[in-house]
């Protein structure tokens, strides 16, 4: 193919499994596309239904994707769109056949192909074995101390391994788009991985076009949160109009053949497209300024964002280097039982009937001979009341106790105590009437592994018209790695004296500053910036890896560690904090166990900006794009 080909054209339709199945039909019908991807995946997903597929009680795949297929199938034949979704999960191979078969019946000129080699459970125990050496994904960061039990389950005999996925790059999806496939099914594939693929295979990059593919990353990166970027999950939501920010569309990236992309919508659905959204999404889930997929390591340290019309927004500066040798393996395990229990209190001594019942509670444990048995018994504190409130709702807090432990009848001893003190509680004490969350329920442990690239086999397999196999293809390895140095962190190499910036007033951070947070396993990456150049040498001297800390305030733990770098071309700071969600996802025992939150928990701190800069947003409100 010519290298100067147009941009390619590619509609996301899904940033997790709960995205309905209309959003394929929607970015198929309602402008110009040239291709489809979907992210169904969060790390969680697949090993959520692992247990109910492998008893035959789940088909494998996400429901959502198979939707969003059967309803848009026409519309794909006919306007010639290509499909590369990870919607597959565990059984890509089930949903492409079921998929053939309606092609097949509605008489469709459609390929349909899938993508195997992520799923390494058959041969996970090998890479257990300790003369095997699995490391950490954060096993290399000498500053990094892994909480409690991070891989106990590794010298576990007992251990129950649920899933074992690899996360593979473009390869196959690549050679299923040069063999002429139009739907693509794979199971984890990295999140940005299908848009690389349709971009490579467009423009006929070549493995070792670093610059380009690192800038397809980004474009894959940046829609592969569906709504995240149209509008949604956005800390500046409110200075909006709000009709614009429901039942948004879900966005387009248009990636030309240098890899610089417009991040972009159809102009009849809903939603906003702008450098805001655009930073907020870039900063979500990042490793810091050095991200990396299994076709290429993105330098994003000099990356640009501009406006270059409504809704349509310019990104490039991403700098390409050769892929790791290695790629993420996340294993999950059983890993105990957990059960929880939320209580409530009404009146000013909220919090001192809270430590009144946790005292009640441990009593009885301590009693029953299990208090000392649990691996985890928190209890946490939430929403002060107001003083003087105007209704009981607003005069109510509540606590929230947490149970982890290896046995159900430990954890299920939260209950019993429960029930011995029920009537010695503190004055006013209830709950709500559903009590389920107290029975014991078995969580999955979490352990993002690495493992070397040259130990998967990935193919793409593609059907005939019948659903048979008509051919497999070897999608190889990666001839060119590099293995990754040591990530950068640093404070202001010459940070500016805050004085010179005037007077100060003491406002929330979220005055002047925007900004999102995610999970990255254990650890939350939280991304900040400012829109002008004057704010972003304040900001960039003020806001140190000290200065987050203190703002981290009771959360903090001595355990902890921060990364700092800075982005200048987009004023922007990037953090990761390692061991606050402790061992991540589905066994975090905190409330906001993504990390979500955390972003907002930062911004509503009080701190000194100066004056200049808070005026120039006070009552600032936005139609669409900044101006």
């Amino acid at each position: 193919m010519n290298q100067q080909k147009r941009p390619i054209r590619i509609g996301n339709v899904s940033g997790a499994m709960f995205d309905p199945g209309y959003h394929m039909y929607n970015q198929a019908v309602s402008g110009p596309i040239d291709a489809l991807t979907g992210d169904y995946l969060a790390e969680l997903t697949i090993a959520a239904n692992a247990a109910a597929y492998h008893a035959g009680k789940h088909p494998g795949w996400e429901k959502t994707a198979e939707d969003g297929l059967l309803q848009t199938l026409e519309i794909i034949a006919n306007k010639n769109i290509k499909v590369v979704i990870n919607g597959g999960a565990l059984n890509p191979s089930g949903l492409a056949q079921k998929i053939a078969a309606t092609v097949m019946e509605k008489q469709l000129n459609l390929k349909i192909a899938y993508i195997t080699g992520d799923d390494v459970l058959s041969s996970v125990e090998k890479y257990l074995d300790p003369k095997y050496g699995l490391k950490h994904l954060d096993g290399d960061n000498n500053n990094v101390e892994f909480v409690k039990d991070t891989d106990t389950f590794l010298t576990d005999p007992n251990r129950q391994i649920v899933t074992a996925n690899a996360y593979l790059g473009s390869r196959g999806i690549q050679a299923a788009l040069k063999a002429n496939a139009d739907i693509i099914i794979c199971g984890r594939v990295a999140d940005a991985s299908p848009v690389i693929g349709l971009a490579a295979w467009w423009h006929d990059w070549n493995e070792t076009n670093f610059d380009a593919l690192a800038g397809a990353f980004v474009a894959g990166h940046l829609i592969e949160c569906s709504s995240y970027i149209t509008g949604c999950n956005f800390c500046d939501f409110d200075r909006y109009p709000i009709e614009k920010l429901i039942n948004v569309g879900l966005p387009i990236a248009e990636v030309a053949h240098d890899g610089s992309c417009i991040i972009t919508k159809h102009e009849s659905l809903n939603g906003i497209v702008n450098v805001d959204t655009v930073k907020c999404q870039l900063l979500y889930e990042l490793q810091g300024n050095i991200y990396v997929n299994s076709d290429v390591t993105a330098d994003l340290t000099n990356i640009k964002i501009t406006q270059e019309d409504l809704n349509r927004v310019y990104v490039t500066g991403a700098k390409g280097h050769p892929p790791p040798p290695t790629t993420k393996l996340a294993i999950f395990y059983m890993g105990g039982y957990q059960c929880e229990l939320t209580v409530n209190a009404t009146g000013r001594n909220a919090h001192t009937k809270f430590a009144f019942y946790k005292r009640q509670i441990q009593h009885a444990l301590k009693e029953a001979g299990t208090l000392d048995k649990f691996d985890i018994l928190d209890f946490q504190f939430y929403a002060k009341p107001e003083d003087n409130p105007r209704s009981q709702q607003n005069g109510t807090s509540y606590m929230r106790i947490f149970a982890q432990a290896k046995t159900e009848a430990i954890v299920g001893g939260l209950a019993t105590a429960f029930g011995q003190y029920l009537m010695q509680h503190y004055s006013g004490m209830h709950w709500t009437n559903d009590m389920r969350t107290m029975v014991p329920k078995q969580f999955l442990g979490y352990y993002p592994g690495v493992l070397a690239q040259s130990e998967l086999k990935e193919t793409a397999v593609l059907l005939d018209n019948t659903g048979k196999i008509e051919q497999i293809i070897d999608a190889g390895h990666v001839s060119v790695v590099e293995v990754l140095g040591a990530r950068e962190n640093y404070d202001p190499k010459d940070a500016i004296d805050l004085s010179k910036f005037g007077p100060t007033i003491k406002v929330p951070v979220d005055t002047v500053i925007l900004g999102r947070s995610g999970d990255k396993g254990g650890n939350v990456n939280l991304g900040l910036f400012v829109h002008e150049a004057d704010e972003y040498e304040w900001f960039r001297s003020y806001f140190t890896r000290e200065r987050l800390q203190e703002l981290i305030g009771d959360d903090w733990k001595k355990s902890y560690f921060i990364e700092r770098v800075e982005m200048p071309h987009i004023y922007a700071i990037h953090y990761v904090v390692y061991g606050i969600l402790g061992r991540g996802v589905s066994s975090s025992i905190i409330l906001d166990n993504l990390g979500k939150g955390f972003a907002d928990y930062i911004r509503s701190k009080h701190i000194d900006i100066p004056e200049k800069f808070v005026r120039r947003y006070d009552g600032k409100t936005y139609d669409n794009e900044i101006t």
